[in-house]
């Protein structure tokens, strides 16, 4: 399975601010759209990610006042990325690596989207799920009093 697989099922829907912004902004829609991430863009360039991680490490050091901070000063300025093309594997490993949460997908210096460790979960979970509903169907089609050639003689 490919991040191109996840995306088509999520869709490619990406909230994004400017590193020049107010955080209280970012944190106001990321509150609104019930999400735990922004893509931090500059003239169309990705430069970082601010998370709830972020956020959270930048409330607890300026004592919660953050009116006048702007997102360049908590983002994650090197984000953990992949493409359309890496296999899910890798992606669970980086993620787990790096305790990433979200990490953007791109393909050349373009966002496609963003992947969370939610939606990768998601997909391992109905892979397995398809996976055994085939095992167990090729099991019931098992013709009745027949053993597989491999299969030890009782």
């Amino acid at each position: 399975m490919k991040v191109s697989d996840i995306l088509r099922i999520k869709g490619s829907t990406l909230y994004t601010v400017t590193p020049e912004e107010p955080l209280v902004s970012a944190l106001k829609l990321m509150a609104e759209r019930d999400i735990g991430s922004l893509v931090v863009m500059d003239h169309g360039d990705l430069v970082g990610m601010l998370t709830v991680r972020e956020l959270t490490q930048v409330l607890v050091k300026t004592g919660g006042v953050i009116d006048k901070t702007i997102v360049r000063t908590a983002m994650d300025d090197h984000p953990l990325t992949c493409t359309m093309e890496t296999d899910m594997d890798e992606v669970r490993r980086m993620m787990l690596d790096r305790h990433a949460r979200y990490m953007p997908v791109m393909n050349k210096k373009m966002l496609m989207g963003v992947i969370s460790f939610h939606d990768v979960a998601r997909a391992v979970v109905d892979s397995q799920n398809f996976e055994n509903k085939m095992l167990k169907a090729y099991i019931h089609d098992w013709p009745e009093g027949q053993a597989p050639d491999d299969a030890p003689k009782l």
